[in-house]
């Protein structure tokens, strides 16, 4: 693609108001580690929302929905729209506890949690696990897929992509800190939101398409793998049963609460715990999670999966992809790269605006992955472990340093990956089975430091043992039964240990109950010890009923305007027509729980 005048001055002009108002912030972010990795615990829950979706809103994201949607039709997409009860489980379960937990990383609740040796040694570990590891092989997902749209856009090669999204984010992430970041991501949404839905637009527009109603009426008639219906929104549970079992059944039943994935943790994590933690109240830290989920699961989807659909019909095969783009590495050829394949068709001013938009994407992810992994790696381990007695200044430029680091880490990790599929589904492999564990943490007193070990473990090695397996032609399964057998083993470990490992202290235990008091039984004989009864906590606003009609509520408000949406979209009036009264029925109960936590003095 070429790029006229108009496009690179709408690309740059994107790209500019996005990262202008950051240099700002160098100074505050400069003053100590509180201010560089939690906005010195003051952010409002409207800009600590935005940013948490428009890190969720990633280079890799619509590339990820187009393949799901390419292999297994809209309804693949339930591996990800059922996290939905995680998310809405943070609002009202998880998002106060984090707040008044007081802590600046998510890591450092281990050591208020649990005690001894082993509570210091599973916040380093994970310090390196999450924050090296994991992190970056997230941050390659991202810049894998920046590599392929700018392979299909410019041609550019890898390391180039790398080269200019290298400088621009590492400079921003380094110089900012998490001010910078939260108000880039303010400004990257509405820019991005606004380049997805034109693309979305000019892709029903092409001749191939027909508009929605010639998108609904060709893929009617053009069944898909397996004979499945591309546009349905719920699998085929009679004709296709592995399917169903694989997108809808086991992330509706399990996945949800026994798979770690990030920004979807159960019980709340990594970067939306940030967002929590330097939240400036207990009720910006719900509002924020809330307003998250609903932006995440509502706004978002719908113009990435038109794109998807009407690629079906543009580019039946990934050999019609090739054969539009000859001069594109083969290497880069999958189901993933139909979406920005699709972007060929943008007029001029909108290819400069998709542009920009997809700059902001990278940028909203990378920045907060950096300043993220950052805040692990120098607060919960070089800090805890390595050098504790420097000064704010120093802590600040170790992490800039890190910063740098980690953005070369991952991307000598781009070279080795093929898509966003294969990316998210070793993430959810590895994390299996540790989300029981990270839920039930706050509600039982008898889950201690060691489970967290013995999840980690159990749940690599478990994934290992299958990866091996399967590589050496011994033992083949699909990826659902393998997830089960995972969640399954790792689960019997580290309730084990709970049983069977050292305790945690009691007065760890009393200490932490005084200080985020969570509600429920698991926590009767300390809560005895720390003098606090049920009848107190209910006066405070602590009612696990009313925390529970608030999950089930917000989930349904979720997905039936989600789906209300498409129906709409579909033509199909009278299915939108009852899921709209579901949603505005649903939405008064929410209204309602959310006023009465509210009213909470605290």
């Amino acid at each position: 693609m070429h790029l006229s005048l108009a496009d690179w001055i709408i690309a740059f002009l994107a790209v500019a108001i996005c990262f202008a108002p950051a240099l700002f912030f160098a100074r505050r972010s400069s003053k100590d580690t509180s201010e560089y990795f939690a906005s010195g615990r003051s952010v409002p829950w409207w800009l600590a929302g935005l940013s948490m979706v428009a890190t969720t809103f990633s280079s890799d994201t619509p590339n990820l929905v187009t393949d799901i949607v390419r292999r297994q039709g809209v309804a693949g997409n339930w591996v990800w729209w059922a996290f939905v009860l995680t998310g809405v489980s943070t609002v009202f379960f998880y998002a106060r506890l984090w707040r008044r937990s007081g802590v600046l990383t998510d890591l450092e609740f281990y050591e208020i949690r649990y005690s001894g040796r082993a509570a210091s040694a599973v916040r380093g570990f994970r310090a390196i696990y999450l924050g090296l590891l994991f992190n970056c092989l997230i941050m390659a997902t991202v810049n894998l897929a920046a590599c392929k749209i700018a392979g299909v856009l410019f041609g550019l090669e890898r390391w180039q992509t790398l080269a200019f999204v290298g400088v621009l984010n590492v400079v921003f992430a380094a110089h900012s800190g998490l001010w910078g970041v939260l108000v880039i991501d303010m400004i990257q949404f509405f820019i991005k939101m606004t380049a997805v839905t034109a693309a979305a637009w000019f892709a029903l527009g092409h001749p191939a398409v027909g508009g929605l109603s010639g998108l609904v009426t060709r893929l009617e008639a053009m069944p898909g793998p397996n004979g499945i219906n591309y546009l349905n929104i719920l699998p085929d549970f009679t004709n296709n049963w592995d399917i169903a079992l694989a997108v809808f059944i086991m992330p509706i039943a399990v996945q949800w609460w026994a798979v770690w994935y990030p920004g979807a943790e159960p019980g709340g994590g990594s970067y939306i715990a940030q967002r929590m933690l330097a939240s400036k109240s207990e009720k910006d830290a719900l509002a924020a999670v809330l307003f998250f989920n609903v932006a995440h699961y509502v706004l978002r989807p719908w113009p990435w999966i038109l794109v998807a659909l009407a690629s079906l019909l543009v580019y039946p095969q990934l050999s019609d992809i090739q054969a539009a783009f000859p001069h594109l590495d083969p290497a880069l050829i999958g189901h993933d790269i139909a979406y920005p394949a699709m972007l060929k068709f943008l007029p001029v001013g909108f290819v400069g605006l998709m542009v920009g938009g997809l700059v902001a994407a990278n940028s909203s992810t990378i920045l907060t992955h950096l300043n993220w992994g950052a805040s692990y790696l120098v607060h919960d381990f070089y800090r805890r472990f390595i050098r504790k007695d420097a000064t704010e200044s120093h802590y600040v430029g170790v992490g800039r340093l890190v910063t740098v680091l980690l953005f070369f880490l991952s991307s000598g990790l781009v070279f080795v990956l093929d898509s966003a599929k294969d990316s998210f589904d070793i993430i959810l492999q590895v994390g299996a089975g540790t989300g029981l564990l990270y839920l039930v943490r706050w509600f039982w007193w008898r889950v201690n430091a060691w489970c967290e070990v013995v999840a980690m473990i159990s749940s690599f090695v478990i994934s290992v043992i299958f990866l091996f397996l399967e590589r050496q032609d011994l033992y083949h399964t699909t990826s659902a039964w393998r997830l089960i057998l995972t969640i399954l083993a790792t689960t019997i470990c580290w309730v084990a240990a709970a049983y069977l490992a050292p305790q945690t202290s009691r007065e760890t235990l009393i200490e932490f109950y005084r200080k985020v008091r969570p509600a429920g039984p698991g926590w009767g004989s300390v809560r005895q010890a720390a003098g606090l009864s049920k009848d107190e906590l209910a006066q405070r606003g602590e009612s696990m009923p009313t925390a529970l009609l608030g999950w089930v509520a917000g989930s349904i408000v979720i997905w039936s305007s989600l789906f209300t949406v498409g129906n709409f979209l579909y033509g199909r009036t009278q299915v939108a027509l009852f899921l709209l009264a579901v949603f505005v029925s649903s939405a008064l109960v929410l209204i309602k729980v959310v006023n009465q936590l509210w009213s909470d003095p605290r």
